[in-house]
C-alpha cells in the first residue's frame, strides 16, 4: 500500500496537487525544448541565448515545482521535506535541483559558454532520474486509487 486512506484524502483534498499536477508537464515540455536547444548549441555554437533563456525558465520551473511540492508534502505527510513516506523523491529532488543551481556557480566562477551547457546536460541527466521516480510513483498512486475505487464499488 503506497498511501494510506488517510493521506488519499489528504491527497485529493490539497490544493498543491492539482498546482503539480499541471506544473509537471510543462516542466517537463520545457526541458525538452531546453535539452534541445542545449545540445544544438553544444553540437553548432548557435543559439546561445535562446538556450540560455530556456535554462533560465527551467530552473524557475523546478523550483515552483520545488516550492508546491514541499507545500503538498506538508498536506501529505505533515512535512515540508524528507517526509520518510516521499524520502527517495526528496533525495532525487534535492540532486536535482543542486545540479540545476550549479548554472549559476558555473556562471559565477567565470567558465566558459561550452562548459556552462555540459553543466546543463548533467543536470538535466538527473532531472530525468528524478521525473523517472515520480513518473513511477505517480503510476503506483494512480493504480491504488483505481483499485480502490473498484473495491468500494464491490462492496
Amino acid at each position: 500500500m503506497m498511501y494510506t486512506p488517510e493521506q488519499l484524502r489528504r491527497r485529493e483534498a490539497s490544493k498543491w496537487t492539482k498546482v503539480q499536477i499541471i506544473l509537471a508537464p510543462i516542466q517537463f515540455l520545457v526541458f525538452i525544448i531546453s535539452f534541445a536547444l542545449v545540445i544544438r548549441y553544444l553540437v553548432t555554437g548557435e543559439g546561445h541565448d535562446i538556450a540560455t533563456f530556456s535554462i533560465w525558465l527551467k530552473i524557475a520551473l523546478i523550483w515552483a515545482l520545488t516550492i508546491t511540492g514541499m507545500l503538498w508534502e506538508y498536506d501529505m505527510f505533515d512535512h515540508y521535506f524528507m517526509a520518510k513516506e516521499f524520502f527517495w523523491e526528496d533525495v532525487g529532488n534535492l540532486i536535482a535541483i543542486i545540479t540545476h543551481n550549479l548554472y549559476f556557480v558555473a556562471r559565477w566562477m567565470g567558465a566558459d559558454e561550452q562548459t556552462v551547457m555540459w553543466v546543463m546536460v548533467f543536470a538535466y541527466i538527473t532531472y530525468l532520474f528524478n521525473a523517472g521516480q515520480f513518473v513511477y510513483r505517480g503510476v503506483k498512486s494512480y493504480r491504488q486509487r483505481q483499485a480502490l475505487k473498484e473495491q468500494s464499488l464491490t462492496q
